[in-house]
């Protein structure tokens, strides 16, 4: 397969699939992003690592999942000792430069405004950057709605259109060097700020009520029904989902990321382009808001199209199980680059060139907690999930489990946990689930993700649990770990203890 030195990664902030024309929804107004996938590959099942901004960020730009490369929560800095993909490519000769929202340095939701190794100084902005932009009241002005029908709010106020700015630039001065460049708005996340005529666009318009609107949590999780207090008790028959500022900034970020494609089309038209989003929003499915601790689709399933020329046919669509995890592998390989032991996904190029070649058994999700700083979102949620393609095993091990049929049941409604039909599909996605705890040396990997009441052929719970150890293997980067026994460097990662 041919290799590309050019490669632009574009992703938003909480915007759904199904907020995208190309993705079924005509209601939406996306030209670009449907341009894009016209051009390109759509992937129709493609996940996050974790339905939380940081830790999702962290998956897609580390290779590793939230539990392994230290940011499982919000505020929650990746660890010392991992390595993003920019510094990868850094290392390997590129220019790489990170412009947009970057939520991975263990501060608040604005970043802190410095540059993290592996990017160009000359081109880093974060949202702290863009903040100090402004004047003291320009900047609480940015933090409201209201301000998006305030005549001195333009394009050029916001944050999306100064990151499309200076992508742009970085393009028509870099484009003959070997790059990688991310491009990470924070749109159409709130405050949803956006100008006119994209304020206005969505105006009176009720977003469509899915089956589950309806859901009444019957046989569910205890935590979901404690999310969705007073929710659940709604005349969900009355009540109007609007959202008009929050779809309206979504068509605006498809405008900006329309001039950044324009951009590339103009300086580097052969460019390997990846589009994806961090998680999406319930919009009052399940009788839940925002995202957080569920896997259900509307939060955990995105959008993700892939364009590189020469390689993707053009309107192609993968139906098979994809993920943020597999993004870093991918890129390290289309650039040509040899890939690290320690990452966890896979490289999906394969599947670029032939769409129905399916890469993953099964994709993971994971959450840990949604905030360090916030009490208010459940606190700590310990989940992990499966989904092989048509059944999706959630084990929420505070609460209870969760089985649905995608295939005949996609809005998840029908909890099969204890279902005497599926017991076979169920155990086998369990056992799955428990080898890729294993397989990434989960911290919290332990006998009671085994040990839960609907398995009843387990072996009896032991305090060594597998007997194995499993350390590190980071020879890119690290010295060889040493074996408590002998002092000697490891020869086998994976060993008994």
């Amino acid at each position: 397969m041919k290799q590309n030195k050019k490669i632009v990664i574009i992703m938003t902030d909480t915007q759904r699939a199904d907020m995208l024309g190309c993705y079924g929804n005509k209601d939406m107004s996306t030209p670009h992003l449907d341009r894009l996938a016209e051009q390109g590959i759509r992937f129709d099942r493609a996940y996050t690592c974790q339905p939380v901004c940081g830790p999702a960020r962290s998956a897609l730009f580390t290779g590793l999942y939230p539990h392994s490369n230290g940011s499982w929560g919000n505020c929650m800095p990746i660890g010392d000792n991992v390595k993003t993909i920019g510094q990868r490519l850094h290392d390997n000769g590129f220019n790489t430069a990170y412009i947009g929202k970057w939520h991975l340095d263990g501060g608040d939701y604005f970043g802190n405004g410095k540059c993290p190794d592996g990017w160009s100084a000359d081109y880093w902005y974060d949202m702290r950057n863009y903040l100090e932009e402004l004047t003291l009241d320009e900047r609480q002005l940015s933090r409201h709605q209201s301000a998006n029908h305030n005549p001195g709010v333009t394009a050029e106020f916001t944050f999306g259109h100064r990151v499309s700015n200076k992508a742009i630039d970085f393009l028509k001065n870099n484009h003959q060097d070997d790059f990688l460049l991310v491009v990470s708005y924070d749109e159409p996340h709130d405050p949803n700020l956006c100008p006119p005529p994209y304020c206005d666009m969505y105006k009176g318009y009720q977003w469509p009520k899915n089956k589950n609107i309806w859901d009444s949590l019957e046989g569910k999780p205890e935590h979901q029904k404690i999310w969705a207090g007073d929710q659940l008790q709604r005349d969900k028959d009355a009540i109007s989902i609007r959202a008009d500022d929050y779809l309206g900034c979504n068509s605006f970020v498809d405008n900006e990321i329309g001039r950044v494609l324009d951009a590339i089309d103009e300086y580097a038209p052969d460019t390997l382009v990846i589009y994806t989003s961090d998680h999406g929003d319930f919009l009052a499915s399940h009788s839940l808001s925002g995202k957080g601790a569920a896997m259900y689709d509307e939060i955990t399933r995105i959008p993700l199209l892939i364009r590189w020329p020469g390689i993707t046919t053009p309107g192609s669509v993968c139906p098979h199980p994809a993920s943020h995890i597999d993004i870093v592998p991918t890129v390290m390989s289309a650039a040509g680059l040899p890939l690290p032991q320690i990452l966890e996904g896979k490289n999906i190029a394969g599947t670029l060139v032939n769409p129905a070649i399916k890469e993953n058994d099964a994709i993971f999700i994971e959450f840990g907690r949604y905030e360090v700083d916030h009490d208010v979102q459940g606190g700590f949620q310990p989940i992990r999930c499966a989904f092989e393609g048509r059944y999706k095993l959630t084990i929420n091990l505070l609460t209870s489990d969760e089985l649905y049929d995608i295939e005949i049941d996609p809005d998840e409604i029908n909890n099969l946990i204890d279902s005497p039909d599926h017991i076979a599909i169920r155990n086998a996605l369990h056992d799955q689930l428990l080898q890729w705890m294993n397989n990434t040396r989960d911290p919290f990997r332990g006998y009671y993700w085994e040990h839960r009441p609907w398995r009843t052929d387990t072996q009896p719970a032991t305090w060594k649990y597998t007997s194995m150890t499993r350390q590190r293997i980071h020879d890119e980067y690290e010295p060889r770990q040493l074996d408590y026994h002998t002092g000697l460097e490891i020869t086998e990662a994976v060993r008994k203890k």
